[in-house]
């Protein structure tokens, strides 16, 4: 029998609009769960902070009220649904790890329905309406993998999407697939002129992750307009899978909540990684001052 590693699999991205109300949301990603899962995904992710409209767009301490522990709530109730329906799940939650120490969390719920273990965003932006260092701590638990019964997973979280060295390490553990959850989208003042070059940028970063890696990428982004006009994020969609090659193989759209299903295929990154072999070229003696801050 071959392994695991060596096995096709279906992955299934949720893109969707998310109300004021965490409990209405939670309802709505399990009902679109079970619709990934009956199109044949085997390993089903949502988008970043699913349970809430993306509330970093302002600091207001009350939201903090928003957070849960892990495990917790989510984490019991997405398991059952994971071990009813025989997949995996990987959820985007707001980790309450102890009074007053708060992370940006991505679990990872096994078909079993049991939590199989969690990635904290590593990286944490501070701009116009994300302001996230308010609200998250960075990641202590680096840039872990998660084995499945379906295949080798690798978490990581939106911002997070824009640095190589998580994707390389992430991808050095043996991944299949990078995901990330992810919540990124236009200031209305930004899309008339920056938009398109914004997301082709989202787009490039993500598919030279797969390019120079040899793996699958899954982003996964909300879509809809949050808060109000002139103060507010037009959440871009775009949610997308691409190939070992980036070669993109399923897209979503801009404006439209969308179920995307993909195959993953070991035998694929085989393929690539003999022609373009990357990480064997890899000068692993010469990179010692990649740790460093800056080196001009």
């Amino acid at each position: 029998m071959p392994r695991f590693s060596d096995q096709a699999f279906t992955v299934g991205l949720i893109q969707m609009r998310c109300s004021t109300d965490p409990e209405e949301n939670l309802e709505r990603i399990k009902g679109k769960i079970r619709e990934a899962a009956a199109q044949g995904a085997q390993v089903v992710c949502t988008q970043e902070l699913f349970r809430s409209q993306y509330f970093c767009r302002d600091e207001d301490s009350g939201n903090f009220s928003l957070a849960e522990s892990i495990p917790g709530p989510s984490t019991e109730s997405l398991g059952k649904l994971a071990r009813e329906l025989g997949v995996v799940i990987i959820a985007s939650l707001f980790e309450k790890r102890a009074q007053g120490l708060y992370h940006n969390t991505a679990v990872v719920l096994g078909d079993d329905g049991e939590l199989k273990g969690m990635y904290r965003k590593m990286h944490i932006p501070d701009d116009p309406l994300y302001f996230e260092k308010y609200y998250f701590t960075p990641g202590d638990l680096g840039f872990p993998n998660f084995e499945t019964r379906f295949g080798k997973l690798g978490v990581l979280i939106c911002w997070d999407q824009w640095y190589p060295e998580g994707a390389r390490l992430s991808s050095l553990r043996g991944a299949n697939i990078l995901f990330y959850p992810t919540a990124i989208g236009w200031h209305p003042s930004e899309k008339a002129q920056y938009g398109a070059a914004q997301v082709d940028a989202w787009r490039t970063i993500q598919r030279s992750h797969a390019i120079a890696n040899g793996v699958y990428v899954a982003a996964v982004n909300r879509v809809g307009f949050e808060g109000p006009p002139d103060h507010g994020i037009e959440f871009w969609g775009s949610s997308f899978v691409a190939d070992p090659f980036g070669q993109v193989v399923a897209e979503a759209g801009t404006s439209e909540e969308a179920i995307l299903t993909a195959t993953v295929d070991p035998k694929r990154i085989e393929e690539v990684r003999r022609n373009w072999p990357f990480l064997r070229d890899r000068r692993i003696d010469a990179y010692g001052q990649l740790t460093e801050r800056w080196l001009g």
